[in-house]
C-alpha cells in the first residue's frame, strides 16, 4: 500500500501516516478542509476591512488637514464619482445660490457625507447673488420663478448635464418670507414647485421650497461650523476634548464623543446663540419647561435612525434689536428722550448747545457729535469712559423682575469647564478691527484694551487710522461706535449669557480654515443625511452579493473575533480528527503484527 509520511515541526507523538487510499476515501475531512478555507477566507476580509476602517481615526487630522486644501482647489467636473446638491438661500435683502459637491459616501454608517463647496477653474466659490429679495414679491407670486432662474441657470452651467437629474435643489427662505402673511408665502412657493421644475432637470420637490425659522437658521449654522471644524468625527483614542452625551430613553447609556463648539454670532440688528446641551435638562416648572421646548432642538444626523451616535440636542435663540447697531439705536434714542425730557421738566440747557453738550461716555474722548430728533439738535461729546459705558448699556439688555438672562429668555445650561464657543461678526470686529487681539478671547485683555481706546482722545485715533494702523475694514464709524460696542459685545457675554470673566475657550473669528462658513452648508448637510443609506440599499438592489457581504460581516464589530475562534475550532476538529485516524491505523498495525506472530507460531510448531 503506498504511503505518503507528513513531518510537521510538532510534537513527536503527533507524527502521522495518511494512507493515499484513506484520502480518497474519507469524505469528511474535505469537509474540514473546505471549512478551514471558508474560515481563512472570512479572516482575510475581517483584517482587511479592519485595517480599512481603522487607519481613518489614527489620521483624523491629516486627512481632515488634506480635505482642506482640497477645498480650495477647483473642483474635478469630469469626475463621474461627484454628486452635487444646490441651495437657494432667499434672504430679506436678496438672494444667493450655493452649489456644493461630495465624493462618494465611504460606506460607514457612522460618517457623514464629505460635503464641500463647488469652486470653478479659478478656485472661486460656485456662488451667484442677485437683489431685491423674494419677499418683494408678494403681490405678484407668480413671478418668484422668473426672479430665480438666473440663479438656477447659473448653478446648471456649473453642474454637469447628466447629474442634473440625481442634484437636489432646496429653496430656503429666512427673514424677509418670514415677514409676509401665510397665504402670501404660500403663493410664491406654489410658483416655485410649479414652475421649476418645468424649466430645470433638478431633483426637486414640494419640500424641497420652504420658509424656514429662525430656529432652524440658527441650527444649520450651527451645523455647518462644527462640520467644517471636524467636530462631527469620531473622538481619537487619549483625546481630551470629549463630553458625556445623554440622549434617547433615559435607560440608554451615556455616549463619550468629539466635544462640538457652541456659536455666539453679533449681527448688525439682531443676535444668535446655539450650542450643544449632552445632559439632560431638569426644569423647574411646567412652564419653564414649555419655554425650553420652543428654543432646544434635537436632531439626527446619522444616515440610520438607529444610529444614535449622531443625535444631537442644541439649545438655539435669536434676540432681535441685540445687534450692535440696534442696540447703539435704543441706547441713543434712550438717551437723546431722556435729555430732552429733563430739559422740558428742569429748564437744564445740557445737550442744546455746544456749549453745553450731553458728555456720553461711550463715544471716545474729544469727539463732538449733533443728532437731530424732532427738529431738535442735541450735542454729545465723547467723555471716552469705558465703565461708565458698561454700566450705561446694562439696562439694554432686558434683565428685569430679577430675570438674569437676556431679556428674561429661558436659557440652557452651560458647561463653562468643558465647552467651547466661537463668535462671529460684530465679537471679532470689536476685538480685531481696532483693537487687533482677535482670535482668542481673553476678557481682561480685552477690558483693558477698550478701556485704553476709548480713553483716546479722537484726533489720536484719526490720525491712526490715516496710518493704516488699524485692520483694512476699519473705517471712521468703527472708530466712532467702538466704544459703545466693545462695552455692549461685553455687556452681552458676561452679564446677560452669563459667561465667566475667566472662561479660557471662546475664540473670535470672521473665517473657519480661511473661508466664511454659511448656514446653507449645514442645510445641504442636514437634507441630505439619509442618501447614504439610499445609496447603500439600492446597490444592495443591483449588487446583491458583495452588499450582503458588506452588510453581514464588514460593519459587525464581532466579525473579527468570531472568524479566529472558528478557525482556531476548525484547526482544533481537524487535528483531532487525524489523531484518531493515527491511533486507529497503530491499533490495526498492533492487530496485524499480532496476527503474523500468531500464524509465525503456528506455522513454527
Amino acid at each position: 500500500m503506498a504511503r505518503i509520511s507528513f513531518s510537521c515541526l510538532l510534537p513527536a507523538s503527533w507524527h502521522f501516516s495518511v494512507s493515499l487510499l484513506s484520502l480518497g476515501c474519507v469524505a469528511r475531512q474535505r469537509v474540514f478542509c473546505l471549512l478551514f478555507l471558508t474560515c481563512f477566507f472570512l479572516l482575510l476580509l475581517a483584517l482587511y476591512q479592519t485595517d480599512h476602517w481603522g487607519q481613518a481615526p489614527r489620521g483624523g487630522h491629516v486627512n481632515k488637514y488634506l480635505s482642506i486644501v482640497e477645498n480650495m482647489e477647483a473642483t474635478d467636473v469630469l469626475n463621474p464619482a461627484l454628486n452635487y446638491g444646490i441651495v437657494v438661500d432667499c434672504g430679506s435683502s436678496g438672494s444667493r445660490v450655493f452649489v456644493y459637491y461630495w465624493p462618494p459616501h465611504n460606506g460607514n454608517p457612522h460618517t457623514l457625507l464629505d460635503i464641500r463647496q463647488m469652486r470653478m477653474p479659478d478656485r472661486t466659490p460656485v456662488v451667484k447673488k442677485i437683489k431685491p429679495g423674494i419677499s418683494t414679491l408678494a403681490l405678484t407670486p407668480d413671478k418668484a420663478s422668473d426672479y430665480l432662474h438666473p440663479l438656477l441657470s447659473f448653478a446648471a452651467a456649473h453642474i454637469p448635464k447628466k447629474k442634473h437629474r440625481e442634484t437636489p435643489l432646496y429653496i430656503l427662505c429666512t427673514a424677509g418670507m418670514r415677514l409676509l402673511t401665510e397665504s402670501q408665502q404660500a403663493a410664491i412657493l406654489e410658483d416655485l414647485v410649479t414652475d421649476v421644475p418645468v424649466e430645470f432637470d433638478f431633483l426637486f420637490s414640494s419640500s424641497h421650497a420652504e420658509v424656514i425659522s429662525g430656529k432652524q437658521e440658527g441650527v444649520y449654522a450651527w451645523i455647518g461650523i462644527n462640520f467644517v471644524l471636524g467636530r462631527f468625527d469620531h473622538a481619537e483614542e487619549g483625546e481630551e476634548a470629549v463630553v458625556e452625551v445623554t440622549t434617547g430613553g433615559q435607560n440608554q447609556e451615556p455616549i463619550s464623543r468629539r466635544r462640538t463648539v457652541g456659536i455666539i454670532d453679533m449681527g448688525g440688528a439682531s443676535l444668535q446663540i446655539a450650542y450643544e446641551v449632552p445632559s439632560a435638562i431638569s426644569f423647574t416648572s411646567p412652564e419653564q419647561e414649555d419655554a425650553a421646548k420652543s428654543l432646544l432642538a434635537e436632531f439626527n444626523l446619522g444616515c440610520d435612525v438607529e444610529h444614535t451616535q449622531h443625535v444631537y440636542r442644541v439649545y438655539v435663540t435669536t434676540f432681535l434689536g441685540f445687534g450692535g447697531n440696534m442696540a447703539h439705536q435704543r441706547y441713543e434714542e434712550n438717551l437723546i428722550n431722556g435729555t430732552l425730557s429733563k430739559n422740558r421738566l428742569t429748564g437744564d440747557m445740557t445737550g442744546m448747545g455746544e456749549s453745553t453738550p450731553y458728555l456720553d461716555p461711550c463715544l471716545p474722548r474729544g469727539l463732538s457729535e449733533t443728532v437731530q430728533r424732532d427738529s431738535q439738535a442735541v450735542f454729545l461729546r465723547g467723555q471716552g469712559d469705558w465703565p461708565r459705558c458698561q454700566a450705561a448699556v446694562r439696562p439694554f439688555l432686558g434683565q428685569r423682575n430679577g430675570t438674569v438672562s437676556l431679556r428674561g429668555v429661558y436659557q440652557a445650561p452651560i458647561d463653562f469647564h468643558n465647552s467651547e464657543f466661537y463668535g462671529f461678526s460684530e465679537f471679532y470686529y470689536c476685538t480685531e478691527d481696532v483693537l487687533r487681539i482677535g482670535g482668542h478671547y481673553d476678557s481682561f485683555k480685552y477690558s483693558k484694551a477698550a478701556t485704553d481706546y476709548c480713553a483716546t482722545e479722537w484726533s489720536t485715533l484719526k490720525q491712526r487710522l490715516d496710518s493704516k494702523l488699524y485692520s483694512s475694514q476699519a473705517d471712521l464709524s468703527r472708530l466712532k461706535y467702538q466704544c459703545f460696542k466693545s462695552a455692549w459685545m461685553y455687556e452681552v457675554l458676561h452679564s446677560g449669557f452669563r459667561f465667566p470673566q475667566d472662561y479660557p475657550s471662546l475664540k473670535t473669528a470672521q473665517l473657519v480654515y480661511d473661508k466664511e462658513v454659511q448656514w446653507t452648508l449645514g442645510a445641504m448637510l442636514f437634507k441630505t443625511r439619509f442618501m447614504p443609506l439610499r445609496d447603500r440599499q439600492q446597490e444592495a438592489f443591483r449588487q446583491p452579493h458583495p452588499t450582503w457581504l458588506r452588510a453581514s460581516f464588514v460593519y459587525n464589530h464581532y466579525l473579527f473575533f468570531a472568524c479566529i475562534l472558528v478557525v482556531v475550532l476548525a484547526i482544533l476538529l481537524y487535528i483531532l480528527r487525524l489523531r484518531r485516524i493515527h491511533q486507529r491505523e497503530l491499533r490495526q498495525a498492533e492487530a496485524l503484527d499480532l496476527l503474523w506472530a500468531e500464524e509465525g507460531e503456528v506455522l513454527i510448531a
